[in-house]
């Protein structure tokens, strides 16, 4: 009996708690990953971090150091950009590039003395200080001019590049009491340029001698109703000579070159004067290729020649012959 008690007692007490002694030995659940400080006896103090936070921290030194180059940068530029403009300054205000001579190109019916003072630099003008916009929109004024590009050619000079309007017809204009006329130089754009004077006028001498050339070489629109009254620089608004150019614009056959000049009485009348043959009533600027092939055919037909041809009706066209 006591040898089974005292077996049961020791089953029993290997069931019994751990003590605390014991109970401290067991392993218990790991702390969380975090940092942790170690001393030692005689050793530095070191810091421990996780590894996940090493990248992170790689990171936020190379930005660090991204953003100093990038200030420092900036300051450069800054730098750079305040001593240009220091400079720039300097330069705009000095005699520095003062313009010496003024080239145009160009012209031939403007001289160039003349257009030099339609720009109207000043004397002592730098090539940064011109104002290149306002020469242009001086020259622009004339008549002549149809276009104008201004270039700096430093380190002294000034080049204006014209385009001009040309001749396209002389119109003889009849003065206020009809008793006399005045020819004027007229362009294809419709733009009166300017009254032709006399050669042998104090006017005509101060002129350009390819004024006088075009002249001769050009259409001429005559017959012009009374009360047309041209002025320079503005576009004609008679309806009587706008029709002679237009039809004169639109010929394409081998009778354009032959048209010496136009009568431009009325619209529906205007009647071309051809080299070397009749008058042709032509009418308004309205299918001006089918009344130029009909001409030519008459012309063709009539070998012996044709005193009169009217084509204002193209389709039923009338003509005498000699």
């Amino acid at each position: 009996m006591a040898s089974n008690y005292n077996r049961k007692s020791a089953s029993s007490g290997s069931r019994r708690p751990a003590s605390r002694a014991q109970a401290g030995n067991t392993r218990r659940p790991a702390a969380p990953r975090q940092a942790r400080t170690y001393e030692r006896s005689g050793a530095t103090r070191l810091t421990s971090v996780r590894v996940g936070d090493l990248p992170q921290v790689d990171r936020a030194a190379r930005a660090q150091k991204t953003y100093h180059r990038y200030l420092a940068r900036l300051g450069v530029v800054a730098g750079v950009i305040v001593a240009l403009a220091i400079a720039a300054t300097v330069a705009y205000n000095s005699s520095l590039f003062t313009i010496e001579s003024v080239s145009v190109k160009g012209v031939e019916h403007l001289t160039a003395s003349d257009m030099q003072q339609l720009a109207g630099v000043d004397a002592g003008t730098t090539l940064l200080r011109v104002d290149a916009a306002g020469i242009k929109e001086n020259l622009m004024k004339d008549a002549w001019v149809a276009d104008v590009k201004v270039r700096r050619v430093f380190p002294s000079t000034l080049e204006i590049d014209v385009t001009e309007r040309t001749i396209t017809a002389v119109v003889e204009v009849p003065s206020e009491n009809a008793q006399s006329s005045t020819q004027w130089a007229i362009a294809s754009d419709g733009m009166w340029l300017m009254p032709i004077p006399a050669k042998d006028s104090d006017a005509g001498r101060r002129t350009s001698s390819k004024v006088y050339e075009d002249a001769e070489n050009v259409l001429h629109i005559t017959d012009v109703p009374y009360g047309t009254k041209p002025a320079v620089g503005s576009y004609c608004s008679d309806a009587n000579v706008n029709n002679a150019l237009s039809i004169v614009a639109g010929m394409t056959t081998e009778l354009a070159d032959r048209v010496t000049s136009v009568k431009a009485t009325e619209t529906e009348s205007t009647t071309l004067t051809i080299k070397d043959g009749p008058d042709i009533v032509f009418g308004t600027a309205d299918n001006i290729r089918e009344k130029e092939r009909v001409c030519l055919q008459i012309l063709k037909e009539h070998p012996e020649g044709v005193t009169y041809i009217n084509v204002r009706t193209p389709d039923r066209p009338t003509w005498r012959s000699l």
